[in-house]
């Protein structure tokens, strides 16, 4: 058995191939990625559809997707993205810190707190995490963060990840911004740090205009965070009411989920316990069930 976990796979080989298929972007906005992968992966896609035994679909948007733009031999499982509950959770665990600078605590908020620190982190934050790049809305964010801003004057921007092929598109906006001294930019974080950072945000923004799965708006949700997402996105169809959404690219829509997330007490924490009920749903066990039934499958057809 093989596994092509990122939409490719050996197109000469005698043994059952399963191919992950995570979004179907390439087909629909080729503008949000590099020409080169653009030829690369649309190929990738149509030939897993035509040679593969099954395929797996990160969720029913992208296996509904899949269907219409490829109409697949292969069999289409949706097997979705799972979260560590363990380590994405409210109640922060101690463990190692980051940097050598910071001590190990005793205190798993003061952990944390010493997290922020290491980063050049101070709350209140809006936390966006995740690949500086076209499809992520980043500039959008950037500018509904600035229009804010005066009015919540302690609050700054962190911006978590590396930058991606568009990303100077979010260095212009920033630049643009009357608050781009509050505009924060960790760059790579390491993996220990992403809870912390989930943790203590006072919101968690991830505007992406589209994705397969969008694994950091449900670590958000298992973390306890307040989020701000995208309407009409598997990402919404994912957090539901625990989630407060803005139209894909609205900058106008955005500020205002964001200020709303920042002031409403009450629906915030019933936002809050459905997040943690939602993230209950999705482990890392259950994805691991749903591949190997998929292997089963695709080894009992390929012997057909």
């Amino acid at each position: 058995m093989h596994h092509g976990l990122h939409y490719t796979m050996p197109e000469h080989t005698r043994v059952p191939v399963v191919v992950t298929v995570h979004d179907l972007t390439f087909f629909d906005h080729p503008e949000w990625h590099e020409r080169a992968k653009v030829r690369v992966f649309r190929r990738a896609i149509r030939v897993a559809s035509r040679r593969a035994v099954a395929v797996l679909c990160v969720s029913n948007r992208t296996a509904q997707r899949l269907e219409e733009l490829c109409h697949p031999d292969a069999r289409v499982f949706v097997v979705p993205h799972g979260v560590d509950l363990a380590r994405f959770r409210p109640a922060p665990s101690s463990g190692s810190s980051v940097g050598t600078d910071v001590r190990t605590f005793t205190d798993p908020s003061a952990k944390d707190e010493a997290i922020l620190e290491a980063l050049s982190v101070r709350e209140p934050y809006v936390l966006f995490l995740g690949t500086l790049e076209p499809r992520k809305a980043v500039p959008e964010l950037v500018a509904a963060f600035d229009s804010i801003a005066d009015r919540a004057r302690e609050l700054s921007l962190v911006l978590a990840g590396r930058p991606g092929w568009g990303a100077a598109q979010v260095e212009r906006q920033v630049a643009m911004s009357r608050h781009a001294d509050r505009v924060i930019r960790t760059g790579w974080v390491p993996d220990e740090a992403v809870p912390a950072l989930l943790r203590k945000a006072a919101v968690v923004a991830y505007p992406a205009k589209e994705e397969g799965f969008g694994l950091p708006a449900l670590e958000a949700l298992a973390c306890g965070a307040p989020l701000v997402t995208t309407a009409g996105t598997v990402m919404s169809d994912l957090a539901g009411a625990a989630a407060l959404t803005a139209a894909p690219g609205s900058v106008n829509e955005l500020a205002e989920a964001l200020e709303a997330a920042l002031s409403d007490g009450d629906a915030a924490s019933k936002r809050r316990e459905l997040g943690l009920e939602i993230a209950a749903r999705y482990t890392w066990e259950a994805s691991a069930d749903a591949h190997v039934a998929a292997y089963r499958w695709a080894a009992e057809h390929a012997r057909k």
